[in-house]
């Protein structure tokens, strides 16, 4: 459960942007949408490799400066 604590005098906009940013953190949201269909495990390895080739790319680029 998330807890967000609202002091004395702030407002309730403020209060909603600090439950958002803490979902967004916790990853409650993006576990729920993922729930929402099934991914063949193939295709999860699939893009975990593409993902990496994608960020070694980047890596070796910087260095390469």
């Amino acid at each position: 459960m998330i807890i967000v604590p609202v002091k004395e005098g702030e407002s309730i906009d403020r209060a909603l942007k600090k439950l958002k940013r803490k979902f967004e953190k916790t990853g409650v949201v993006k576990e729920l949408r993922e729930r929402q269909k099934f991914t063949k495990p193939s295709v999860k390895k699939r893009d975990a490799v593409s993902r990496a080739v994608y960020i070694q790319k980047i890596q070796q680029a910087e260095q390469a400066m």
